[in-house]
């Protein structure tokens, strides 16, 4: 089996709730998503998607996912897509960083892998852990009330761990964080992501104001440095995320003791082969892990499915799913979230089928 062909499709994904906001003022109304389709000589296809946070949040933008493409799928025409760790060597070597460009087409590649095998995506991921998983809910950053009125229509919804998103002002933080958490029930679980807003004093002030409540702090400053000092100084939980770009930084935290969770994004380490390998290891040191990506829709669900299903259930503090936050469906058989709660199909690959009329005509063509 060969690639003779790599298209992207690019697809807008406007949101139930208008606007998303997190911290420093940043927020997006309409996600800019790449779908990223592997053609073989077989004539099996498989489907990846990419959707960054828009271009201020990593360091990828929607656009540089299609720009890498052209750039990258010359150099991988011909290779047999179940190859997936010769594949990725291959890309590393074409490319140098930039791993978000390659998420996609190794999503695709691994949806190929499972329709060639017979098999879902999660069992080649290591196995299929119980019937559902998790889902957390993001609380989008407005006024402390506003914030605390959703909680009861998102548990409406089977939703019971709950990001809130901070990283604002200090003295704003600390009423959302207690206006929040006062609506909490038993077995809730409450994340204040800052998603590095905070200064490293500021962190301190608010985690020890909010010391006599249930929550768990995440990524609250920009550098590892900082964010370590701040772990040392608080007795809260501690999550991780954007500065966990590497296997290097991984096991250094590790060292440092510096989380009791880490937040693992597909497209941030460069697709399924290379999160699972940090899924494995995380396991192996036994670090609980949210696993995700930046954003996406129903293609980007359907990876974070089998990825978190195949994930031993201790270590898989929550998961996500993005298609439920967005107005365009870009495929059948993605998963739908029942009581808080989704499912990795059990189809064979990714187990979706694209609507090629919403993807429309590719902006990409590389064969």
């Amino acid at each position: 089996m060969k690639i003779k062909r790599i298209s992207a499709y690019r697809v807008e994904l406007p949101l139930h709730e208008v606007t998303y906001k997190w911290s420093g003022g940043k927020s997006v109304t309409v996600f800019d998503s790449t779908i990223v389709r592997v053609d073989t000589d077989t004539g099996l296809s498989g489907f990846g998607e990419v959707c960054p946070l828009g271009p201020f949040y990593l360091p990828a933008y929607a656009e540089g996912v299609r720009c890498g493409l052209k750039e990258l799928g010359p150099h991988i025409l011909g290779d047999d897509p179940r190859e997936l760790l010769k594949l990725n060597y291959k890309m590393d070597r074409a490319l140098k960083g930039h791993p978000y460009v390659k998420s996609g087409i190794d999503i695709a590649c691994w949806d190929i892998l499972g329709q060639s095998a017979n098999m879902p995506v999660c069992e080649l991921l290591g196995g299929r852990y119980g019937e559902t998983v998790h889902l957390y809910r993001a609380i989008s950053q407005e006024s402390p009330d506003e914030m605390a009125a959703k909680v009861a229509g998102y548990r409406a919804e089977g939703y019971r761990r709950f990001q809130l998103k901070v990283g604002g002002d200090p003295d704003t933080d600390i009423a959302r964080i207690r206006a929040v958490s006062a609506q909490l029930q038993s077995g809730d679980r409450l994340v204040a992501d800052a998603n590095t807003g905070w200064v490293q004093h500021e962190a301190v002030r608010i985690a020890k104001a909010v010391q006599n409540i249930d929550v768990y702090i995440e990524q609250p400053c920009l550098t590892y440095e900082e964010c370590l000092a701040v772990r040392r100084q608080t007795p809260h939980p501690f999550v991780l995320d954007e500065n966990i770009d590497s296997f290097d930084v991984l096991l250094r935290a590790k060292n440092d003791l510096a989380m009791d969770v880490v937040n693992l994004k597909i497209s941030k380490l460069g697709g399924l082969t290379r999160i699972k390998q940090a899924r494995d290891l995380c396991v192996s040191m036994g670090i609980a892990m949210t696993l995700e990506d930046s954003w996406g829709g129903d293609i980007a669900t359907a990876a974070i499915a089998h990825l978190a299903h195949s994930t031993p259930t201790e270590y898989l503090f929550t998961t996500t799913d993005f298609n439920s936050y967005v107005t365009v469906s870009t495929a059948d058989g993605a998963p739908q979230r029942k009581d808080g709660r989704m499912a990795a199909s059990l189809s064979p690959g990714l187990g979706i089928q694209p609507k090629m009329d919403v993807l429309g005509k590719p902006v990409v063509v590389v064969e």
